[in-house]
Protein backbone atom coordinates (compact mmCIF):
# COMPACT_ATOMS: atom_id res chain seq x y z
CA UNK A 1 0.00 0.00 0.00
CA UNK A 2 1.02 3.63 -0.82
CA UNK A 3 2.01 5.59 2.16
CA UNK A 4 -1.20 7.80 2.09
CA UNK A 5 -3.30 4.47 2.11
CA UNK A 6 -1.54 3.38 5.58
CA UNK A 7 -1.89 7.14 6.77
CA UNK A 8 -5.90 6.21 7.06
CA UNK A 9 -5.72 2.64 7.47
CA UNK A 10 -2.96 2.64 10.18
CA UNK A 11 -5.30 2.24 13.55
CA UNK A 12 -5.03 1.42 16.93
CA UNK A 13 -6.26 -2.67 18.03
CA UNK A 14 -10.30 -2.57 17.87
CA UNK A 15 -11.83 -3.09 21.17
CA UNK A 16 -14.72 -5.53 22.08
CA UNK A 17 -16.93 -2.36 20.80
CA UNK A 18 -15.56 -3.13 16.79
CA UNK A 19 -15.17 0.71 16.44
CA UNK A 20 -14.89 2.11 13.31
CA UNK A 21 -13.16 5.40 14.18
CA UNK A 22 -10.35 4.72 17.00
CA UNK A 23 -11.81 5.53 20.45
CA UNK A 24 -10.12 8.74 22.81
CA UNK A 25 -8.86 6.61 25.66
CA UNK A 26 -8.72 9.66 28.30
CA UNK A 27 -7.03 7.34 31.33
CA UNK A 28 -4.22 8.35 33.36
CA UNK A 29 -3.63 4.98 34.08
CA UNK A 30 -4.36 1.22 32.51
CA UNK A 31 -5.20 -1.54 34.81
CA UNK A 32 -3.22 -5.25 35.38
CA UNK A 33 -5.23 -8.19 34.95
CA UNK A 34 -2.41 -9.79 37.80
CA UNK A 35 0.33 -9.07 39.95
CA UNK A 36 2.56 -11.00 37.27
CA UNK A 37 1.26 -8.64 34.62
CA UNK A 38 2.53 -5.70 36.21
CA UNK A 39 6.03 -7.33 37.17
CA UNK A 40 6.11 -8.34 33.67
CA UNK A 41 5.02 -4.94 32.12
CA UNK A 42 7.70 -2.63 34.48
CA UNK A 43 10.33 -5.03 33.50
CA UNK A 44 9.52 -5.00 29.85
CA UNK A 45 9.65 -8.19 29.27
CA UNK A 46 5.50 -7.64 28.00
CA UNK A 47 4.89 -5.11 25.88
CA UNK A 48 1.51 -2.95 27.12
CA UNK A 49 0.58 0.31 28.64
CA UNK A 50 1.05 0.89 32.63
CA UNK A 51 0.63 4.94 32.86
CA UNK A 52 0.00 7.86 29.61
CA UNK A 53 3.16 9.38 30.81
CA UNK A 54 4.94 6.26 29.32
CA UNK A 55 2.37 5.62 26.32
CA UNK A 56 -0.89 5.48 25.45
CA UNK A 57 -3.48 3.85 22.67
CA UNK A 58 -3.51 7.05 21.02
CA UNK A 59 -0.14 8.13 21.08
CA UNK A 60 0.79 5.13 20.20
CA UNK A 61 -1.14 5.10 16.81
CA UNK A 62 -0.16 8.55 16.17
CA UNK A 63 3.94 7.75 16.48
CA UNK A 64 3.72 5.02 13.78
CA UNK A 65 1.57 6.90 11.27
CA UNK A 66 4.54 9.06 11.26
CA UNK A 67 7.02 6.70 11.27
CA UNK A 68 5.57 4.84 8.69
CA UNK A 69 5.44 8.68 6.67
CA UNK A 70 9.15 9.44 7.56
CA UNK A 71 10.35 5.98 7.51
CA UNK A 72 11.71 5.68 10.26
CA UNK A 73 12.51 2.45 13.04
CA UNK A 74 10.93 4.20 16.02
CA UNK A 75 9.79 7.44 17.81
CA UNK A 76 8.31 9.68 20.65
CA UNK A 77 5.43 12.13 20.46
CA UNK A 78 5.55 15.00 22.90
CA UNK A 79 3.42 18.01 24.12
CA UNK A 80 4.94 20.27 21.66
CA UNK A 81 7.17 20.67 19.22
CA UNK A 82 9.79 21.95 21.21
CA UNK A 83 9.84 19.49 23.50
CA UNK A 84 10.71 17.19 21.38
CA UNK A 85 13.66 19.29 19.80
CA UNK A 86 14.73 19.92 23.54
CA UNK A 87 13.97 15.48 24.12
CA UNK A 88 16.50 15.01 20.87
CA UNK A 89 18.84 17.00 22.12
CA UNK A 90 19.64 16.61 25.84
CA UNK A 91 18.25 12.78 25.68
CA UNK A 92 21.53 12.47 23.65
CA UNK A 93 24.22 14.98 24.37
CA UNK A 94 26.29 14.68 27.60
CA UNK A 95 28.87 17.43 29.22
CA UNK A 96 32.13 17.92 27.20
CA UNK A 97 29.99 16.94 23.91
CA UNK A 98 29.78 19.54 20.80
CA UNK A 99 26.84 20.05 18.65
CA UNK A 100 26.85 22.09 15.07
CA UNK A 101 24.24 23.60 13.94
CA UNK A 102 22.66 24.93 10.88
CA UNK A 103 22.58 29.00 11.97
CA UNK A 104 19.15 29.85 10.43
CA UNK A 105 17.23 28.41 13.34
CA UNK A 106 13.88 29.00 15.40
CA UNK A 107 14.34 31.43 17.80
CA UNK A 108 13.79 28.63 20.86
CA UNK A 109 15.98 26.36 18.93
CA UNK A 110 18.69 29.16 19.36
CA UNK A 111 18.14 29.32 23.42
CA UNK A 112 18.15 25.68 24.16
CA UNK A 113 21.92 25.77 22.81
CA UNK A 114 22.88 28.98 23.61
CA UNK A 115 21.13 29.29 27.18
CA UNK A 116 20.66 25.88 28.21
CA UNK A 117 22.67 23.08 26.74
CA UNK A 118 26.11 25.16 27.63
CA UNK A 119 24.78 25.51 31.09
CA UNK A 120 25.35 21.81 30.82
CA UNK A 121 28.92 21.82 29.46
CA UNK A 122 28.08 21.35 26.05
CA UNK A 123 29.80 23.23 23.00
CA UNK A 124 28.40 24.41 19.94
CA UNK A 125 29.53 25.46 16.73
CA UNK A 126 27.24 27.62 13.68
CA UNK A 127 27.32 26.73 10.33
CA UNK A 128 25.79 29.06 7.60
CA UNK A 129 23.19 27.19 5.58
CA UNK A 130 24.88 27.47 2.33
CA UNK A 131 28.27 26.86 3.62
CA UNK A 132 30.29 24.00 1.54
CA UNK A 133 30.97 20.17 2.68
CA UNK A 134 34.27 21.58 3.41
CA UNK A 135 32.98 24.11 5.60
CA UNK A 136 30.26 21.75 7.39
CA UNK A 137 33.69 18.99 7.63
CA UNK A 138 35.94 21.71 9.28
CA UNK A 139 33.21 22.64 12.06
CA UNK A 140 33.23 18.88 12.53
CA UNK A 141 36.42 17.79 12.59
CA UNK A 142 38.09 17.84 16.04
CA UNK A 143 40.80 20.76 16.13
CA UNK A 144 42.63 22.22 19.47
CA UNK A 145 40.25 22.36 22.46
CA UNK A 146 36.99 20.77 20.96
CA UNK A 147 35.82 17.39 19.97
CA UNK A 148 34.36 15.30 16.57
CA UNK A 149 30.28 16.75 16.87
CA UNK A 150 28.11 14.52 18.61
CA UNK A 151 25.09 16.02 16.84
CA UNK A 152 24.80 18.27 13.82
CA UNK A 153 21.34 19.98 14.07
CA UNK A 154 18.85 21.68 11.05
CA UNK A 155 15.97 23.11 9.78
CA UNK A 156 15.82 22.84 6.15
CA UNK A 157 13.92 25.01 5.19
CA UNK A 158 14.78 27.10 7.61
CA UNK A 159 12.58 29.23 9.98
CA UNK A 160 11.85 32.38 8.54
CA UNK A 161 14.68 32.49 5.97
CA UNK A 162 13.67 29.04 3.91
CA UNK A 163 17.55 28.54 3.30
CA UNK A 164 18.19 25.00 2.61
CA UNK A 165 20.60 22.41 4.17
CA UNK A 166 21.67 19.91 1.81
CA UNK A 167 20.78 16.73 3.31
CA UNK A 168 22.80 14.23 0.86
CA UNK A 169 25.96 16.01 1.10
CA UNK A 170 25.78 16.05 5.40
CA UNK A 171 24.40 12.26 5.13
CA UNK A 172 27.90 11.56 3.57
CA UNK A 173 29.70 13.81 6.50
CA UNK A 174 27.78 11.65 9.06
CA UNK A 175 29.33 8.12 7.26
CA UNK A 176 32.59 9.60 7.69
CA UNK A 177 32.41 10.73 10.98
CA UNK A 178 29.72 8.80 12.76
CA UNK A 179 27.35 12.21 14.22
CA UNK A 180 23.88 11.81 15.10
CA UNK A 181 22.47 13.83 12.06
CA UNK A 182 19.11 15.29 13.79
CA UNK A 183 17.11 17.25 11.58
CA UNK A 184 14.18 19.78 11.99
CA UNK A 185 11.49 18.52 8.93
CA UNK A 186 8.94 20.67 10.31
CA UNK A 187 8.21 23.13 7.28
CA UNK A 188 8.75 20.41 4.24
CA UNK A 189 6.66 17.60 6.26
CA UNK A 190 6.92 13.75 5.71
CA UNK A 191 5.27 14.33 2.50
CA UNK A 192 7.50 16.97 0.86
CA UNK A 193 10.81 15.46 2.45
CA UNK A 194 11.76 13.06 4.42
CA UNK A 195 15.31 13.03 5.53
CA UNK A 196 15.91 9.60 6.97
CA UNK A 197 16.59 8.96 3.06
CA UNK A 198 19.20 11.37 2.96
CA UNK A 199 21.10 9.50 5.73
CA UNK A 200 19.56 11.52 8.64
CA UNK A 201 19.44 9.75 12.25
CA UNK A 202 16.25 11.64 13.89
CA UNK A 203 13.41 13.70 12.06
CA UNK A 204 11.29 16.24 13.90
CA UNK A 205 8.21 18.40 13.86
CA UNK A 206 6.20 20.80 15.74
CA UNK A 207 2.64 18.68 15.27
CA UNK A 208 1.19 21.74 16.27
CA UNK A 209 1.96 23.20 12.61
CA UNK A 210 0.75 20.85 9.46
CA UNK A 211 0.03 17.73 11.21
CA UNK A 212 -2.35 19.28 13.02
CA UNK A 213 -3.03 21.74 9.87
CA UNK A 214 -6.31 23.71 11.92
CA UNK A 215 -4.45 25.46 14.99
CA UNK A 216 -6.65 23.37 16.97
CA UNK A 217 -3.49 21.22 19.27
CA UNK A 218 0.15 21.48 20.37
CA UNK A 219 2.30 18.57 19.78
CA UNK A 220 5.41 17.34 18.74
CA UNK A 221 7.23 14.47 17.71
CA UNK A 222 10.77 12.43 16.85
CA UNK A 223 11.11 9.44 14.72
CA UNK A 224 14.16 8.06 13.66
CA UNK A 225 16.66 5.01 14.61
CA UNK A 226 15.35 2.88 16.86
CA UNK A 227 18.75 2.96 19.27
CA UNK A 228 18.63 6.61 19.19
CA UNK A 229 15.07 6.69 20.04
CA UNK A 230 15.47 4.47 23.52
CA UNK A 231 17.52 7.05 25.13
CA UNK A 232 15.29 9.93 24.33
CA UNK A 233 12.04 8.01 25.39
CA UNK A 234 13.97 7.37 28.59
CA UNK A 235 14.72 11.18 28.88
CA UNK A 236 11.18 11.91 28.14
CA UNK A 237 9.30 9.32 30.05
CA UNK A 238 11.07 10.62 33.11
CA UNK A 239 10.97 14.10 32.68
CA UNK A 240 7.70 13.98 31.52
CA UNK A 241 6.50 16.05 27.88
CA UNK A 242 4.02 13.70 27.38
CA UNK A 243 1.40 14.18 24.17
CA UNK A 244 -2.41 14.19 25.78
CA UNK A 245 -4.36 11.46 24.57
CA UNK A 246 -6.52 13.93 23.24
CA UNK A 247 -4.26 15.99 21.16
CA UNK A 248 -2.56 12.79 19.41
CA UNK A 249 -6.43 11.60 18.62
CA UNK A 250 -6.53 14.98 17.06
CA UNK A 251 -3.50 14.53 14.98
CA UNK A 252 -3.93 11.29 14.16
CA UNK A 253 -7.15 11.59 12.16
CA UNK A 254 -5.66 14.99 10.93
CA UNK A 255 -2.45 12.68 9.39
CA UNK A 256 -4.81 10.89 7.40
CA UNK A 257 -5.61 14.47 5.29
CA UNK A 258 -2.58 15.57 5.59
CA UNK A 259 -1.28 14.93 1.67
CA UNK A 260 -4.31 16.24 0.60
CA UNK A 261 -3.73 19.45 2.15
CA UNK A 262 -0.13 20.11 1.59
CA UNK A 263 -1.22 19.70 -2.49
CA UNK A 264 -3.19 22.25 -1.52
CA UNK A 265 -0.83 24.81 0.78
CA UNK A 266 2.22 24.36 -2.19
CA UNK A 267 -0.14 25.00 -4.85
CA UNK A 268 -1.09 28.26 -3.09
CA UNK A 269 1.99 29.41 -2.03
CA UNK A 270 3.71 29.01 -5.22
CA UNK A 271 1.00 31.05 -7.20
CA UNK A 272 1.26 33.79 -4.32
CA UNK A 273 4.92 33.43 -4.53
CA UNK A 274 4.95 34.58 -8.01
CA UNK A 275 1.92 37.10 -8.02
CA UNK A 276 4.43 38.58 -5.40
CA UNK A 277 7.79 38.29 -7.13
CA UNK A 278 6.38 40.26 -10.05
CA UNK A 279 5.07 42.91 -8.14
CA UNK A 280 7.27 46.44 -8.27
CA UNK A 281 6.10 47.25 -4.34
CA UNK A 282 7.86 43.77 -3.01
CA UNK A 283 11.24 43.75 -2.86
CA UNK A 284 12.36 40.60 -2.26
CA UNK A 285 10.26 37.27 -2.40
CA UNK A 286 12.01 34.16 -1.04
CA UNK A 287 10.40 30.82 -1.95
CA UNK A 288 11.79 27.31 -2.97
CA UNK A 289 10.63 26.30 -5.45
CA UNK A 290 11.03 29.92 -7.42
CA UNK A 291 13.85 29.52 -10.11
CA UNK A 292 14.87 32.83 -8.00
CA UNK A 293 15.55 31.15 -5.09
CA UNK A 294 19.31 31.15 -4.43
CA UNK A 295 19.21 27.15 -3.81
CA UNK A 296 16.57 26.10 -6.46
CA UNK A 297 17.84 23.40 -7.38
CA UNK A 298 19.08 21.67 -4.24
CA UNK A 299 14.95 22.59 -3.24
CA UNK A 300 14.28 20.41 -6.58
CA UNK A 301 16.55 17.64 -5.76
CA UNK A 302 15.16 16.87 -1.98
CA UNK A 303 11.87 18.14 -2.12
CA UNK A 304 8.94 17.39 -4.12
CA UNK A 305 7.21 20.71 -3.74
CA UNK A 306 7.81 24.18 -2.56
CA UNK A 307 5.85 23.95 0.81
CA UNK A 308 3.81 26.45 2.10
CA UNK A 309 5.57 29.30 3.40
CA UNK A 310 6.36 32.54 1.91
CA UNK A 311 9.15 34.83 2.87
CA UNK A 312 9.45 38.40 1.64
CA UNK A 313 11.03 41.84 2.21
CA UNK A 314 8.77 44.94 2.03
CA UNK A 315 11.20 48.64 1.91
CA UNK A 316 10.06 50.90 4.91
CA UNK A 317 10.66 49.03 8.03
CA UNK A 318 8.34 48.35 10.96
CA UNK A 319 6.16 51.28 9.70
CA UNK A 320 5.50 49.34 6.40
CA UNK A 321 4.78 46.63 8.11
CA UNK A 322 2.07 48.12 10.41
CA UNK A 323 0.47 49.34 7.54
CA UNK A 324 0.51 45.94 5.22
CA UNK A 325 -1.02 44.32 8.19
CA UNK A 326 -3.72 46.80 8.93
CA UNK A 327 -4.46 46.15 4.85
CA UNK A 328 -4.46 42.96 4.82
CA UNK A 329 -8.22 41.47 4.81
CA UNK A 330 -8.33 37.78 4.84
CA UNK A 331 -4.86 37.23 6.14
CA UNK A 332 -4.43 36.20 10.34
CA UNK A 333 -2.06 38.47 12.22
CA UNK A 334 -0.35 35.67 14.22
CA UNK A 335 3.23 34.09 15.43
CA UNK A 336 1.97 30.58 14.18
CA UNK A 337 1.76 28.65 11.09
CA UNK A 338 0.56 25.57 8.92
CA UNK A 339 -3.30 26.70 9.50
CA UNK A 340 -5.77 26.03 6.83
CA UNK A 341 -5.98 29.74 6.81
CA UNK A 342 -2.96 32.33 6.00
CA UNK A 343 -1.31 33.55 8.75
CA UNK A 344 1.33 36.61 7.88
CA UNK A 345 4.20 37.43 11.05
CA UNK A 346 6.66 40.11 11.69
CA UNK A 347 10.03 37.76 12.67
CA UNK A 348 11.74 40.23 14.12
CA UNK A 349 9.36 41.41 16.62
CA UNK A 350 7.49 38.14 17.34
CA UNK A 351 9.37 34.99 16.69
CA UNK A 352 12.94 35.94 16.86
CA UNK A 353 12.56 38.84 18.87
CA UNK A 354 14.66 37.75 21.49
CA UNK A 355 17.79 37.29 19.14
CA UNK A 356 20.51 40.09 19.07
CA UNK A 357 20.75 42.47 16.52
CA UNK A 358 24.09 40.68 15.24
CA UNK A 359 22.15 37.36 14.99
CA UNK A 360 19.27 39.03 13.31
CA UNK A 361 21.55 40.14 11.07
CA UNK A 362 22.97 36.92 10.40
CA UNK A 363 19.47 35.08 9.43
CA UNK A 364 18.64 37.92 7.16
CA UNK A 365 15.88 39.06 9.82
CA UNK A 366 15.07 42.55 9.25
CA UNK A 367 12.37 45.01 10.30
CA UNK A 368 10.73 44.37 6.83
CA UNK A 369 10.38 40.97 6.88
CA UNK A 370 7.23 38.84 6.26
CA UNK A 371 6.47 35.14 7.27
CA UNK A 372 3.85 33.82 5.24
CA UNK A 373 2.03 30.96 6.17
CA UNK A 374 -0.38 30.08 3.08
CA UNK A 375 -3.63 28.46 4.11
CA UNK A 376 -6.10 26.65 1.86
CA UNK A 377 -8.10 29.88 0.50
CA UNK A 378 -9.22 30.15 -2.77
CA UNK A 379 -5.77 31.35 -4.36
CA UNK A 380 -7.40 34.10 -6.23
CA UNK A 381 -8.85 35.79 -3.01
CA UNK A 382 -5.32 35.36 -1.53
CA UNK A 383 -3.75 37.06 -4.53
CA UNK A 384 -6.11 40.22 -4.72
CA UNK A 385 -5.63 40.73 -0.79
CA UNK A 386 -2.03 40.68 -0.85
CA UNK A 387 -1.86 42.71 -3.98
CA UNK A 388 -3.99 45.71 -2.51
CA UNK A 389 -2.18 45.67 1.17
CA UNK A 390 1.33 45.82 -0.56
CA UNK A 391 0.44 49.28 -2.68
CA UNK A 392 -1.85 50.73 0.14
CA UNK A 393 1.17 50.05 2.52
CA UNK A 394 3.71 51.45 0.17
CA UNK A 395 0.88 54.30 -0.70
CA UNK A 396 0.65 55.22 3.33
CA UNK A 397 4.60 55.29 3.47
CA UNK A 398 5.03 57.79 0.44
CA UNK A 399 2.58 60.07 2.18
CA UNK A 400 4.92 59.85 5.97
CA UNK A 401 7.78 60.68 3.35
Amino acid sequence: MKKQTKAIRTQAKKSQNREHSVPLYLTSSFAFESAEQGKALFEESEEGNIYSRFSNPNVSEFVDKVCMLENAEDGIATGTGMAAVFASMAGLLKSGDHLVACRALFGSAHQIITQILSKWGITHTYVDATATEAEWEAAIQPNTGRPVARMVYLETPSNPGLELVDLAMLGRLKEKYGFILNVDNCFATPILQTPIDFGADLSIHSATKFMDGQGRVLGGIVVGRADLIQPIRFFARHTGPSLSPFNAWVLSKSLETLDLRMERHCRNAQQLAEALEAHEDVARVLYPFLPSHPQFELAKAQMSAGGAIITIELEGGFERIKAFFDALEIATLSSNLGDSRTIVTNPNTTTHAKLKPDEKAALGITPGLVRISVGLEAIDDLISDFTQAVEKSADALKEQV
